[in-house]
This record gives C-alpha cells, sequence and structure tokens, in this order.
C-alpha cells in the first residue's frame, strides 16, 4: 500500500501537464493571507504609535498645568488632536484617570473600559483628578475596525473584540502632578 503510494507520488512529481496550477491554487491564498496580516500589523503598529504619542502629549500638558481642571471630554479632545490619525477618535476613545498610592501600588482594577457600539452607553467608569505631587494613571481605550477583517490577524482582532466587530487598543501611562 505504501509502495503504491509512493509509486503515485513520484508520477505525480515527475508529470509536468498543469501541475503547477495545483501548486499554484494551494500557495497563492497562504501568500495572501501573510501579506494581508503583514499590512495589518503595520496599521495596527501605526494606530497604537499615533494613539501612544497622543496620549503622552496630552499628559505632558496636565502634568504641567495642575490647577487646571481638565474634564473627561477635553482630554479626549487633546489626545485626538495630538494623535491625529485615529479615525473617529472622539467617539471611540475612552479614558480612565485614577490617582495612585506610591506605598500601595495596585493599578487599574479589570480590563480597559472601552466604548461598545452594540452595547447602551456606559458612564464613565473611573476618572478622578489628582492633586500635586500626587501620581496618577491614564488609561485610554481605542476602538477601530480592522481593515482586513476577514482574514488573518484582522480576523483574529475582529473575534476577539465587542459585538460590533470592532477591536481594541490600550495605552497606559503615569505621572506627577507638579506644583
Amino acid at each position: 500500500m505504501i509502495q503504491r503510494l509512493s509509486q503515485a507520488l513520484r508520477r505525480f512529481g515527475r508529470d509536468e501537464d498543469g501541475h503547477m496550477i495545483v501548486e499554484f491554487a494551494l500557495v497563492i491564498p497562504l501568500i495572501f493571507t501573510i501579506f494581508m496580516t503583514s499590512v495589518e500589523l503595520g496599521i495596527y503598529q501605526v494606530r497604537q504609535m499615533f494613539l501612544d504619542r497622543g496620549t503622552d502629549m496630552t499628559v505632558r500638558l496636565v502634568r504641567l498645568n495642575t490647577g487646571a481642571d481638565y474634564t473627561h471630554a477635553e482630554l479626549k479632545q487633546m489626545i485626538c488632536e495630538f494623535s491625529g490619525f485615529l479615525d473617529d477618535c472622539d467617539d471611540q476613545l475612552k479614558l480612565e484617570m485614577n490617582p495612585v498610592d506610591l506605598r500601595d501600588f495596585a493599578g487599574f482594577d479589570g480590563a480597559a473600559d472601552c466604548t461598545d457600539a452594540s452595547e447602551p452607553v456606559t458612564p464613565n467608569r473611573s476618572f478622578k483628578h489628582g492633586i500635586q505631587h500626587e501620581m496618577m494613571l491614564l488609561r485610554a481605550c481605542y476602538k477601530f475596525k480592522p481593515v482586513f477583517a476577514s482574514t488573518g490577524l484582522g480576523y483574529e482582532l475582529k473575534k476577539h473584540g465587542d459585538g460590533a466587530g470592532m477591536s481594541k487598543m490600550v495605552s497606559v501611562t503615569a505621572f506627577v502632578q507638579e506644583p
């Protein structure tokens, strides 16, 4: 049985009548999947870099202007202005800000608080202003639609996203309020 199978495979390998079509049909979907995954990963990294940049530049302003009580909407607007590349940033970005006790560090509770278009609007879970010389943690969660949502990395991002098919990325930063 094994000998017959190996002979058939050898004959198939030597035969030059149209076997490239079979190889082409087997390999091209794999190549396109790898290509789409690499494009999706590149766009994801650019989005993440712009979200981190916007968050860091906003935190710089907050840190140096301690007397100003920025609201959630003002911080969101600043992050969106500084990031620039994030589509529909005003609607898809949600922030959490909490003071941190340096002697008993706890960080944020649970997963990032993000928007979800498939569920009713939820209020801000935690957004507290700090005082001078207080350590603060800021977490920004941005929702986006994958470019190639049906293949490769885009499919995985969509599968682990929310009910509306949106995926999330999170940026966390810490800062101390200046006097």
